[in-house]
């Protein structure tokens, strides 16, 4: 269906692929995995035409439908949220607002005189639409839009009141309302909460499309593809098999390429051993200057770069009291939406609470009242005697932009030794030249990696972290479950990341109907332990 031949493709001094191949079948489900930087994003931008390769050839049928979900999606304003996820859902919604525009120029008198035309152009267009299910349009759109948690007043309301995070959805109900042969994601899963992660998921399951799609969501990828197209050293590496397989067969590879490394280095050893022992010996100078040759014409086994995680190890947090947080009789609202009519709950040292609920349920709403950064309307929050991090998305732009990676770590941590704070940087996953680039530049990933790596550096003994995962790549996600696995304090956060989740909480709290006053859902064991009880992994989502 689509082929990449023979490419090779650079930008400026940094070498993307070299004589690489892939080809997506039709139907098939594909996980496109490899670095930061290792040119996944430009897979797609070739294979749409948005770059063209500097050598080699991308080869589509003529016919064929993309639909191709970007981070960057521009500019949505004018229409209402419904109208411009099917103005972009391809050809259908295309003949949607041709559709309406010809039932307007019906009931124009100004344009009585060309009316046979508009009459017959809406024949041709409902013939069309109907072909391509677009009476069904508005009721799948609706369906789509739920599914990824939009209620009906924002579905009716104004795309351009959305945040960012939202206009994102809204970018990919677009892409997924279209009838598009292949789906291109670029981390679909960025801003979605874990209830519209999972109903992506059984999307993504049953579309006859072919998906192509980078994910930084382990379960994810685990559940929707079944090959993986891993981008290692400007090859296309493939693995027939989930992101587990592929990381299973890489190790047994490494195991086999190392070895066939040692047999090769003990070969040339052995050789140069005979060159430099009787290089100038008369009767054995030519047979050591032909085992010379022989060693200049071996092809070099390479050992590929390993791309480890490494927990930081960081310094012992002060130990808190029992007592660490308690809300007694909590009240919160916005306008005429209540949140919290009454909540009561406590974290007692040790515990690591993390709260599920529907989109709009007050999560973050509790972790700002929990953190001060938000007041209740009625009720008290009570904190104990703790040494409290909050970690949020709006803690991103506290970073001074002018400085370098490291100049921001040594700006906090003066004192400290330059070796130390270059390894706490390291653990994060900034090596080497990326301590030297400047904040302005990072990604949103990169930047929270910064802020973590800053607020763990001088531990609190009580976090509180609102998406902590947001944009992280899985090595760092992983660095950060086996670092915080051994965090000797309390925590209270928020993830839509189920490895995160399972790694960490062993206390649930469900606050999916304390809008309604009912009492929030406690329970009082591992995240891994209330979905094996509740059969849910989200409130309201069953496995």
């Amino acid at each position: 269906m689509i082929t990449l031949t023979g490419i090779n493709k650079r930008h400026g001094n940094q070498i993307l692929f070299v004589d690489a191949s892939l080809q997506l079948n039709p139907g098939e489900k594909v996980g496109l995995t490899g670095p930061n930087g290792a040119g996944k994003s430009t897979v797609f931008r070739l294979i749409v035409g948005d770059e063209k390769p500097d050598d080699g050839e991308v080869a589509l049928p003529k016919r064929l439908s993309i639909g191709y979900f970007r981070q960057d999606m521009g500019e949505m304003s004018g229409r209402s949220v419904i109208d411009e996820a099917i103005a972009g859902s391809g050809k259908v919604g295309e003949l949607h607002h041709e559709l309406e525009q010809l039932n307007h120029d019906m009931a124009d008198p100004d344009k009585a005189d060309d009316m046979d035309r508009i009459l017959a152009r809406f024949g041709e267009v409902q013939e069309e639409y109907q072909a391509l299910g677009g009476y069904e349009l508005e009721a799948r759109a609706k369906e789509v839009m739920h599914g990824l948690g939009f209620n009906d007043a924002q579905i009716e309301g104004d795309v351009g009141a959305l945040s960012g995070g939202w206009k994102m959805r809204v970018g990919m109900a677009k892409v997924l309302l279209g009838s598009n042969d292949v789906l291109l994601l670029d981390e679909p899963t960025n801003h979605l909460d874990i209830e519209s992660i999972l109903w992506l998921e059984g999307f993504l399951q049953q579309t006859k499309a072919a998906v192509l799609m980078t994910c930084h969501d382990r379960d994810f990828m685990n559940r929707v593809v079944d090959r993986i197209i891993d981008v290692d050293n400007g090859q296309f590496v493939s693995y027939t098999g989930d992101y587990d397989f592929m990381e299973r067969e890489q190790k047994v590879r490494a195991v086999q390429l190392e070895a066939q490394f040692e047999r090769q280095q003990a070969m040339i050893a052995k050789m140069q051993r005979f060159i430099d022992r009787f290089g100038t010996h008369v009767a054995k100078a030519a047979q050591a200057q032909s085992k010379a040759k022989k060693i200049e014409k071996i092809e070099k086994i390479e050992l590929p770069k390993k791309r480890e995680v490494v927990p930081f190890a960081f310094k012992k947090p002060p130990r808190s009291g029992d007592d660490v947080v308690k809300l007694f009789g909590v009240k919160k609202a916005y306008g005429e939406r209540s949140i919290y009519r009454g909540l009561d709950f406590e974290i007692k040292r040790g515990e690591r609470w993390c709260v599920m609920g529907q989109n709009g349920s007050g999560k973050t709403t509790l972790l700002k009242m929990v953190a001060g950064h938000l007041q209740p309307d009625g009720g008290q929050v009570k904190l104990g005697s703790v040494k409290m991090g909050y970690f949020a998305q709006q803690a991103l732009d506290l970073l001074d932009p002018e400085l370098t990676v490291y100049e921001q770590v040594d700006q906090k941590f003066h004192l400290e030794p330059t070796g130390t704070k270059r390894t706490l940087l390291g653990a994060f996953q900034f090596s080497g030249d990326d301590q030297d680039k400047l904040i302005k530049f990072l990604s949103g990933g990169e930047k929270s990696r910064l802020v973590l790596a800053l607020m763990l550096f001088d531990p609190p003994n009580f976090l509180v972290l609102d998406e902590p995962t947001n944009h992280l790549d899985m090595l760092t996600k992983e660095m950060l479950v086996q670092t915080l696995a051994d965090f000797d304090g309390s925590m209270l956060f928020v993830s839509h990341d189920r490895g995160f989740l399972r790694g960490l909480a062993n206390r649930v709290l469900d606050v999916s109907e304390c809008a309604t006053g009912k009492a929030a859902k406690a329970y009082p064991g591992s995240y891994l332990e209330w979905v094996e009880k509740t059969g849910m992994e989200a409130p309201g989502v069953h496995r």
